[in-house]
């Protein structure tokens, strides 16, 4: 009891003298010729700058004449190439745009540059140093999950042991112990890990027992995708009724981003802003209310999944077909079951890791295959709604799942005996803690001013989705596990509701992949859907 106290203790101070350490920046809305701090070229502006150290930025240009700036939502103008000097950047991202003033016959129009302000340097910023810390913060989490100890048997009662694996990630990204932005590690777990992860959890899959899970499935996914759909501009005018400025500008383009990602994932989210050309300033600002939003959102499905039992007979819901399938998978696991041999291991993650390589050699291949198509139809409107079938990572996917299935139905499935459904809820549980280090909630309390609409959007946007679920769930008798997995399928992606499907079972891990899937194939339609209603509110 004491250790453990001495822990928390220990932690707790960590993270206030981190929230100390904090160098508070101001905010500064304009741009002021001033005494230099650290000078840097335009042309070599964007990367990540800390307050602590450089609050203050001197910006040169060369041979830029006639342009008028754009210093995010302000704007001043730059007569010839004197340096300018921004003052008191705030945390968060920032974007210089120049606007030609009088445009000339093979001039460029336009030129941007981004650039982020984080409050100091990570602790640490190893990405070896800090994959072994997010280890160790996994290790914490599993240990105290099945002690003993009364008191750590109540906690987590109520806490899913997996919410912890996203919010302490969460918690040391926020106060500068590390960074997401420095760390390739989020890039390494879902690129490799997950469709490995898919790999090994789809090798014992069971489609005959998937089908008989019945339509519920498809039903709460779609309803999910109808909550989306209308949440967006329902949020958007709610917010409009005491903040008419949300009506104006680009915000529904921005928005229209948000419901790329919520409806399909990162290859959606792109194509709505090519489709919408939103700005990289609202892009930026968009993609810190999507992950801030979606994971709270997970976060709440985790911690639900504390209380399903409850759930579904609120929703006076069978479940008998999940729990059927899951004992099934139990039975062939205990079937096959065996001390794993060093062979086996090899042999299990050889094949697992080959076709990894392949998937990625495939989605290289078919990606820019896709585009080159795309780009080359003369019907562009229709291009533009298949513009996420080019995205590599869709294909990652994809061709991941499609190698995973394929291999249930061969010799290899005994691999389950050794432990491929386990080594893959590993790779899953990485990647979470993975998806951890993006949130920033201090940059969210540095930036409120310009968040505090945008976040009040986005919460009411997923607030209507919920609402769409529960709905659909009561009025069918859905299963709590369907409520999840098809809003993870949608807002979450790939990366997400296999996740979420985990927490109630390893074993049902595949239908939220064959889910996410699906999202990919309709998030791009169902997202312009969306934006042409937030449009029709904004014009």
């Amino acid at each position: 009891m004491k250790k453990t106290i001495g822990l928390i203790g220990l932690f707790i101070c960590v993270l206030i003298f981190s929230l100390h350490s904090q160098t508070k920046v101001e905010t500064s809305n304009y741009l002021n010729n001033s005494p230099k701090n650290k000078t840097i070229s335009f042309n070599d502006l964007e990367g990540i700058f800390y307050a602590s150290e450089d609050s203050n930025l001197t910006i040169t240009f060369e041979e830029l004449y006639d342009y008028s700036i754009y210093f995010d939502a302000n704007d001043t103008e730059l007569l010839s190439n004197t340096d300018i000097f921004l003052k008191d950047l705030q945390r968060g991202d920032h974007t210089i745009t120049l606007k030609k003033r009088n445009i000339a016959a093979g001039s460029k129009e336009e030129i941007s540059k981004s650039f982020k302000i984080k409050a100091s340097r990570p602790w640490l910023s190893n990405d070896a140093t800090v994959f072994g810390l997010l280890m160790i913060v996994l290790f914490f989490v599993f240990k105290t999950a099945k002690s003993e100890r009364i008191y750590f048997k109540k906690f987590y009662k109520v806490v899913p042991a997996l919410l912890l694996c996203y919010f302490i990630p969460a918690g040391l990204n926020s106060f500068g112990i590390i960074s997401s932005e420095e760390s390739n590690l989020y890039f390494i777990a879902s690129r490799y890990l997950l469709p490995a992860s898919l790999i090994l959890l789809c090798l014992s899959i069971d489609i005959p027992a998937i089908k008989r899970l019945g339509s519920k499935a498809i039903i709460m996914f779609f309803a999910a995708t109808a909550g989306i759909v209308v949440g967006g501009p329902l949020a958007l005018y709610v917010v409009s009724l005491f903040a008419p400025e949300v009506l104006n500008g680009e915000i529904w383009r921005g928005l229209s981003t948000v419901a790329g990602s919520w409806i399909g994932g990162g290859a959606n989210q792109t194509a709505m802003k090519e489709i919408y050309g939103a700005s990289d300033q609202m892009f930026s600002a968009m993609i810190v209310v999507d992950v801030f939003v979606a994971n709270l959102f997970m976060s709440v499905l985790l911690f639900g999944t504390g209380y399903n039992k409850k759930l579904n007979r609120f929703f006076k819901a069978d479940d008998s077909a999940i729990e059927s399938l899951k004992t099934k998978m139990e039975e062939f696991q205990m079937s096959v079951s065996k001390i794993a041999s060093f062979n086996d291991l090899i042999y299990m993650l050889g094949i697992t890791f080959c076709c990894v390589g392949i998937a990625h050699l495939g989605a290289d291949f078919i990606g820019p295959w896709v585009t080159e198509i795309l780009n080359g139809m003369e019907n562009q409107t229709a291009a533009r709604l298949m513009v996420s079938f080019g995205n590599g990572f869709f294909w990652l996917v994809v061709l991941s799942t499609i190698f995973g299935v394929g291999l249930s139905f061969t010799k290899y499935r005994e691999f389950e005996g050794v432990g491929a459904s386990k080594i893959g809820s590993v790779f899953l549980y990485v990647l979470v803690a993975t998806i951890g280090m993006k949130m920033d909630i201090m940059e969210l309390i540095a930036n409120w001013g310009v968040f505090k609409f945008l976040l009040s959007i986005g919460l009411i946007w997923i607030m209507v989705h919920a609402l769409f679920l529960f709905v659909v769930a009561k009025i069918i008798k859905a299963p709590f596990f369907y409520v999840a997995v098809g809003s993870q399928a949608n807002v979450g992606g790939a990366a997400s509701a296999p996740i979420v499907a985990s927490a109630f079972s390893p074993s049902l891990a595949p239908v939220g992949v064959l889910l996410a899937v699906l999202g990919y194939a309709v998030g791009t339609f169902g997202a312009i859907v969306c934006t042409l209603m937030m449009q029709a509110l904004s014009v």
